[in-house]
């Protein structure tokens, strides 16, 4: 029997080490009992940690998590270099690794915080004349890969050792945590590749918050249920604006308001009374427009 009252939300998980990010909605699914699901930003196999989850109408906000900024706590495997530029890869080049204190490290890395331009690794999903990289890759191919504007917020020395660095790494999308490695490595004169992963941030959630895959399988559907966090507490960094009854059924309708009490210009989350309505767009004069709304039910 169909569930009438399955309801929408943003479940944050804590993906383990050793299988893929679809591979873990899967099974979340099947606890959740919701079909409609996607995550937010893929975590490879190798790597672990949160994983935000989209069930039902909260699938609408994804592309606002896809775009978060990410953190990570990062390993580095210092003197070796592989073709995927992970630990998964075939190694490539061996060097010895030079004598670094911890000055040393911390020079290289202010090189690397701020806007930089990375080159994705060929191992990654990313299309060249139709096809993805990674398909390439196995075919043993190398093509050229433009760089790409990305940003590091944050890159902290945690701990190091002879033969590896741990980081912590809060950047922009789209930046790929293996070339960050790679290119530290190079930097260092002995090259490197990602040797562990684990994103412990996605804004605005936190790992925190989550709940582990083997923890969350041990649960009824309805405690699963229950872990869900509303859509719109993946929009807390745009402004709110509160509707009444009247402007919020016209707003449903996907009718455009004007004559609002509003400053806000840009994205905004719409909420009718004790309803969250969806996404708009303020023009900073008081008009609003939809842009992705929710429907009742």
């Amino acid at each position: 029997m169909k569930d009438q009252q399955a309801p929408s939300g943003i479940l944050l998980l804590d993906k383990p080490a050793g299988i893929t990010s679809n591979a873990a909605l899967g099974r979340a699914k099947r606890i959740i009992g919701i079909k409609k699901a996607g995550h937010t930003g893929t975590l490879d196999p190798m790597a672990s940690g949160l994983l935000a989850l989209c069930f039902g109408q909260a699938t609408k906000v994804a592309g606002f998590l896809l775009d978060a900024d990410k953190t990570y706590e990062a390993e580095a495997c210092l003197g070796v270099t592989t073709d995927s530029e992970d630990a998964e890869g075939e190694v490539l080049e061996r060097k010895a690794v030079p004598a670094l204190d911890e000055a040393a490290i911390e020079a290289v890395l202010a090189r690397f915080r701020g806007a930089i331009e990375q080159v994705p690794p060929m191992h990654s999903a990313l299309k060249h004349k139709g096809q993805r990289l990674y398909d390439l890759a196995r075919k043993g191919e190398t093509v050229e890969r433009p760089p790409r504007a990305v940003v590091i917020h944050e890159l902290e020395l945690i701990d190091h050792d002879e033969q590896s660095l741990r980081l912590k790494v809060t950047c922009s999308k789209g930046t790929y945590i293996r070339s960050l490695a790679r290119d530290i490595g190079e930097a260092l004169g002995c090259g490197a590749h990602l040797s562990g992963l684990r994103r412990t941030a996605s804004a605005p959630f936190d790992i925190r918050d989550s709940v582990e895959l083997e923890a969350l399988e041990s649960l009824t559907r309805d405690q699963a249920r229950a872990l869900l966090a509303p859509p719109d507490r993946a929009l807390e960094h745009l402004p709110a604006v509160e509707l009444d009854e009247q402007q919020a059924a016209r707003m449903a309708q996907g009718q455009r308001l004007a004559g609002l009490r509003a400053s806000h210009s840009g994205q905004v989350r719409i909420y009718g009374p004790g309803t969250f309505l969806g996404v708009g767009e303020m023009d900073g004069m008081g008009h609003l427009k939809p842009v992705r709304l929710f429907t009742a039910g």
